[in-house]
Parts: C-alpha cells; structure tokens; sequence
C-alpha cells in the first residue's frame, strides 16, 4: 500500500510540473503566433522587402557580427583564466564580469553614453574620429557590453568541462601552453564556441535598451530591427514593427536550435 501511495504522489507531482511546462510553452506560442499573424500576408511581405527593413537588417547583421568577434577575441581568454587558474581576487573578478547580465540595458547604457560622452577618455577618442555617440560604432559597444557575460559564460563552462590532462598531455610531448591551448583545447571546444558564438550574434542583433541610450534612435542611421520596431510603433506604423519584430523572432528561435543542438550541455 506505501508503494502505491508513493508511485501515486510521484505521478502526481510528475504531470502537474509536465503541466505547468506547457502552459508556459503553449502562452509563449500563443504571443508570438499573435505577433506574426496579426498582418495580413501582403502587408507583411511588402513591409519586409522594404528598403527601411533592408536597412535595418544590415545594420543589425554588421554591428552584432563585429561586436560578437571582439567577444571571441576578449571573451575567450579570460574564460580560459577563469576556468583554469586560480588567483586572488577571482570571485570579485566573476561578479564583475557578470555584473552587465544583471544590470538593467538601459543602465549599461547610461554608463556608456556618460563614459564615451563626458569623461576625457571619451572626448579624446571623438577628436580622433572615433565617435560612440548617436553613431554606429555606439551600437557596436553597447552590444559588445551587454553580451561579453553570454560569452564568458558559455566558454567558462565549455572550458571547465574539458579535462586539464589533455594539456598537460600535449606539454610533456613538447607543446609550450599557449600550443597546448591552441591545438588542444581550442578544437575541443569548437561546439561551445560556436554556439556562444551564435546566440552572442542573436543576442547583439537583439540588443535595445543599451544601444539606444548611446547610439540613439536616429532612422537611417542607427536604427537596426529593435529601433526600426520601436520607432514604427512610434508612430503607428504597425505592419513595419511587426515586420521588423516577425525577422527577430526567427533569428531567436534558429540562434536557440543552433545552441541546444551545440551547446546544450554547457551550463550556462
């Protein structure tokens, strides 16, 4: 009788969590299916191929692409010094470098544009010509910013998942660390640098808040797809941000595969 009264409350437990799973799923469908059908047809393919959209998709795709290769190029290494040295001060290290994941966009965002706006340092690199603030190279920083933790993450996890030997290993045969770490770790990370890869891209296309506290929304110059939806909505144009909002939910949903499918198993 204890058995079955275990296995029953077991049962029980199991399909009221399984439950609550699809309801949550089954409300996220019924949002995005609101948001993609509510056009109809015509007016959706007519917004898309137009030459804002077009705009907008460019300069969404060229920012998140830069941004996400100074993620690799900086996110990777200090991942790898996560991952594998111990040093002092390294959990202080660890909140601040996950410090933008907890902070609101619009924040980072601020700090961005009163860093590059009103501190020497920032003055300084515009007299060059090197100007964050209501331009491109603004939206660049603020998605670097708010998307560097996704790539630590992801590559910290990816590291530490990979057995030191292997390292230690190709050292005895005659590899210095950083050989080691290029011939040995690297390849046997691939997976998780490709899927941080790919939803650090999604995440830079996506980006808002930040971007526009510091490259602003300026149309045809700084709007990529969240600004071209926010500035649609703006102004009442609702086949344009649906348009706009309809090409980001299909670079979130195949940046979501592409991760479950590469880099499932990372924790993240």
């Amino acid at each position: 009788m204890t058995t079955i009264i275990k296995n029953l409350q077991t049962s029980w437990l199991k399909y009221a969590t399984i439950g609550i799973s699809g309801l949550i799923a089954a409300f996220i469908v019924t949002l995005l299916a609101l948001i993609v059908t509510r056009p109809t047809l015509e007016g959706l393919i007519t917004s898309i191929t137009s030459s804002e959209i077009h705009f907008a998709i460019m300069l969404s795709l060229s920012t998140a692409l830069i941004s996400t290769i100074l993620c690799i190029v900086i996110g990777v290494p200090a991942a790898y010094a996560l991952a594998r040295y111990s040093f002092r001060g390294k959990n202080i290290v660890n909140a601040l470098l996950d410090m933008p994941l907890a902070l609101p966009p619009l924040v980072a965002g601020l700090g961005l544009l009163l860093f590059f706006g009103t501190t020497g340092f920032g003055m300084g690199l515009a007299e060059m010509g090197l100007e964050f603030v209501f331009t491109p190279l603004g939206i660049i920083v603020a998605q670097w910013f708010v998307n560097m933790p996704f790539m630590l993450r992801i590559m910290r996890s990816t590291f530490e998942s990979i057995n030191p030997r292997y390292e230690y290993v190709a050292k005895t045969l005659g590899c210095s660390d950083p050989q080691a770490l290029w011939r040995v770790t690297l390849p046997m990370s691939a997976n998780g640098l490709f899927a941080g890869s790919v939803i650090t891209l999604a995440k830079g296309i996506g980006e808002f808040g930040a971007a526009l506290l510091l490259a602003g929304a300026i149309q045809w110059k700084t709007e990529t797809l969240p600004i071209a939806l926010f500035l649609n909505m703006s102004c009442g144009n609702l086949n344009m941000a649906i348009s706009a909002a309809t090409i980001l939910i299909i670079i979130s949903i195949t940046a979501l595969y592409i991760f479950e499918k590469f880099g499932g198993s990372s924790r993240f």
